[in-house]
């Protein structure tokens, strides 16, 4: 495993974190015992991953905590989230201040490292910066180490959310958007991360877009007929043959992970499994060298201006 500091917390991070929601949520979302997801996670740190983000709404914080129960709290490093607001509720600070009591008993720890404002939308953030004054008391108490703060990206592509949180300056981590087809956050936020110490944590790596049989190529279709994509992406059977190549990728997927990994201001990237098998093969991929510079050439010139691709929900397009 390798080794980061996560921005200006100095916490000392592995460059893969295992996400305990998305789509896998551990084994839960595909019916598998509380035992499997578990071992996933044991698993996972046995492998070198040192770095758990979990989140009340994800359902999984009772089996991270019992996953760490019997591994020293210094040894490893906890993110969980609350929402500042979700499908029309309003949370009050009340309401936050309560969710992260729960995580703390679910997650069986005196604190978390980091605490999250989870999903953040822009019509929110105001709201959501009026938690802030309260969640800096609860740190204070010791309930969490530093305040990060997460997008919706699928309700804001441009990454507005962040954008304005990097300008208020009180939140010590980011976790947003990144990938192969996705690269708004090399414009609009690595630099002022880099810029401002800012740990960040890059999501949606890998998503339905590349995981989903199907998906990839209805997906460049439409782009195609948009005139976001040359004509010949769409006459191919395989549109990012490009990337699988001698000293480069050996699956699509790899490519996905070993682009967000090797990009410039990326601390850690999520990777979320329900498989012991796949696991390991996201964790050799996040662990593999850069891809060649002809690969990344062809990737910014093909995709470098694309915004909200592969951003939606796993099972929602």
């Amino acid at each position: 495993m390798e080794f980061t500091t996560l921005g200006r917390t100095e916490l000392n991070v592995s460059v893969a974190s295992l996400g305990c929601g998305g789509g896998s949520a551990l084994g839960k979302s595909s019916g598998k015992s509380e035992e499997h997801s578990i071992n996933v996670v044991r698993k996972a740190m046995d492998l070198g991953v040192n770095f758990l983000d979990t989140a009340n709404a994800y359902g999984t914080e009772t089996i991270v905590g019992k996953a760490i129960k019997d591994v020293p709290r210094d040894q490893v490093v906890i993110s969980t989230k609350h929402h500042a607001a979700w499908q029309g509720r309003i949370y009050s600070s009340e309401n936050v201040v309560a969710g992260l009591d729960n995580s703390l008993r679910a997650l069986n720890t005196d604190y978390v490292d980091i605490f999250h404002l989870h999903g953040v939308a822009p019509k929110y953030f105001d709201h959501a910066m009026t938690l802030v004054p309260q969640l800096l008391k609860e740190k204070e108490k010791g309930k969490f180490r530093f305040l990060g703060i997460t997008e919706s990206a699928p309700a804001d592509p441009k990454q507005r959310s962040l954008s304005k949180a990097l300008d208020a300056d009180c939140f010590d981590v980011m976790m947003f958007a990144f990938s192969l087809m996705n690269h708004n956050a090399k414009k609009v936020l690595f630099p002022r991360t880099m810029e401002k110490s800012i740990g960040t944590m890059v999501m949606f790596a890998v998503r339905s877009l590349f995981s989903v049989p199907g998906r990839l190529q209805r997906d460049i279709k439409e782009l195609v007929d948009k005139d976001q994509l040359p004509r010949w992406f769409s006459e191919t059977e395989n549109p990012l043959g490009f990337l699988i190549k001698e000293g480069g990728a050996n699956s699509v997927m790899d490519a996905c992970y070993r682009y967000a990994r090797h990009e410039k201001g990326a601390d850690t990237v999520l990777f979320g499994t329900g498989s012991l098998e796949h696991l390991e093969i996201n964790l050799a991929s996040i662990l593999a060298p850069r891809l060649p510079k002809e690969v990344l050439n062809k990737i910014d010139e093909y995709f470098g201006h694309l915004k909200g691709v592969g951003l939606d929900f796993p099972g929602k397009k």
